[in-house]
């Protein structure tokens, strides 16, 4: 295992607007507006934006990461097809979030295990193995309701298991081992509740979705533009999600093998992030079964495999939908999907 000493990012690096988790019920007097009754089964507006604090970076080997809270909120968890909401509990202080990527090519890295220890004077005030999640302002990250033990100065151990998903390209053999960073810093209930929270009453709802944050020191779980990919053959909806198909000449290095490779991106509508952790079949020329789930470093975070021939067409089919914790907009799609055809 290769560990450094985190480079501090030295405080609070100034609040960011950030869409609410799913339907959030804060601490703050006027509470937040109740869940809406006919959302859609697909991606909608949140019932209000809240903003937060980016306290800190660190890296880690090859890892970089970054920390962030922002008010405790309840957000969904999934397994298999099925939502669970996950409540405030009393002493929940902050919603705090973790993010991870590559230094190299700012990408997110999903599927790493993350777990967070949170200290105060030598002593452990939470510990746990978070969430790995998707907000329409972050996509992929980490995160979870916290209790702390009031004002003053914390230090988080951020560690990560490393990736079990299969690295090509540029990331071959690289993120395998557990690495983590410690992050300190100052936490005071005045500033938490002098974060932003905007109430959207007139487009909660909408099959719409708030714009991604913009912060340059830290990237957003966005899937590749589909301009950026190499042969993109075609694209499908279903479940609320994009699916882009494309093809390879050979496969991507660290894949043994040769042949055709089969490549599905799949991403949200609106703001394109990447949804990971979700089990697609394909069938197509002398191929039927489970795609591979890849990070690759042009192709980014896709379910692939290698064909002997590819025919005309593929039948793309999700049978598993991420198993990821939603945030409020996120919660009603990605859960239910037919299988799609697209020509080759």
């Amino acid at each position: 295992m290769n560990r450094r000493t985190l480079l501090q990012a030295g405080g609070a690096l100034g609040a960011a607007a950030l869409a609410g988790c799913s339907n959030l019920i804060s601490t703050q007097p006027a509470g937040n507006p109740p869940v809406i009754d006919d959302r859609p089964a697909a991606v909608y507006y949140p019932t209000h934006v809240e903003g937060m604090d980016m306290v800190g970076m660190g890296e880690s080997g090859d890892y970089r990461f970054g920390l962030m809270y922002s008010y405790p909120h309840r957000f969904w968890n999934v397994t298999g097809t099925e939502t669970t909401r996950t409540g405030i509990g009393s002493g929940d202080d902050v919603h705090i979030m973790a993010s991870v990527w590559d230094g190299e090519t700012m990408q997110v890295l999903p599927d790493t295990g993350l777990s967070l220890t949170i200290r105060r004077d030598g002593d452990i005030v939470f510990e746990e193995v978070v969430y790995p999640m998707l907000s329409q302002r972050m996509g992929t990250h980490y995160g979870a309701n916290a209790g702390l033990d009031g004002d003053g100065t914390y230090e988080v151990t951020v560690s990560v298991g490393g990736m079990s998903t299969r690295r090509t390209g540029a990331f071959e053999g690289r993120f395998g081992e557990p690495a983590s960073a410690t992050i300190e810093f100052d936490y005071s209930q005045g500033a938490r509740d002098g974060l932003s929270r905007e109430l959207t009453p007139d487009r909660a709802g909408e099959r719409a979705a708030v714009d991604p944050m913009d912060m340059e020191m830290m990237p957003t779980g966005t899937a590749p533009a589909r301009d950026s990919l190499p042969n993109v053959r075609g694209s499908a909806t279903s479940g609320d999600a994009e699916f882009v198909v494309g093809t390879l000449d050979s496969p991507p290095a660290g894949i043994d093998g040769s042949g055709t490779y089969l490549y599905v991106s799949p991403r949200t509508p609106y703001n394109q992030m990447t949804l990971p952790a979700m089990t697609v079949e394909a069938a197509t020329g002398g191929f039927d079964g489970e795609l591979t789930r890849t990070l690759d470093s042009e192709l980014g975070y896709h379910y692939g495999t290698v064909v002997d021939s590819p025919g005309d067409s593929v039948t793309v089919t999700p049978t598993v939908p991420p198993q990821t914790a939603r945030h409020e907009g996120y919660e009603t799609a990605f859960l239910a999907f037919e299988s799609m055809e697209v020509s080759l």
